[in-house]
């Protein structure tokens, strides 16, 4: 099956995969969120297939904010975007972007010691939550 995604479609991708990092590294309360930026980002990089070359490209995303509510207002739908486009085109990618980004979410709270605590489990939670809405 071919798989068309548009320059909005592959923002989207990266938006979500990259912006779910982002998320949990605001969470971090251990004090080590470059930790979990770096750890869940290297998850990404290390992606295959389809997805794997749409977060390879290089591009400007916005996901910054003045509060993690406001960067979960636009990461947390383009986690569900994503995962909806690419059912539509491709239920396999769909599969490979939620296991990609749930292996970024791995990585990025095992960047410290012990498990996570209650924020960013709950994070986590609501990434999770969002990839399954499609």
């Amino acid at each position: 099956m071919s798989v068309t995604l548009t320059d909005q479609d592959k923002l989207t991708l990266r938006t979500a995969a990259y912006g779910a990092v982002t998320l949990l590294s605001a969470a971090d309360a251990t004090g080590s969120p470059h930790r979990v930026a770096t750890d869940g980002s290297i998850a990404l990089a290390s992606a295959t297939g389809l997805v794997g070359h749409v977060l390879a490209e290089k591009s400007k995303l916005k996901l910054t904010g003045k509060s993690v509510a406001e960067i979960a207002d636009y990461v947390l739908p383009a986690l569900s975007a994503a995962t909806s486009l690419l059912k539509k085109q491709d239920p396999a990618e769909a599969d490979n972007f939620r296991r990609t980004v749930i292996v970024a979410v791995e990585a990025a709270t095992r960047a410290h010691t012990g498990e996570p605590g209650p924020t960013m489990a709950e994070m986590t939670r609501k990434i999770i939550e969002a990839l399954d809405a499609a």
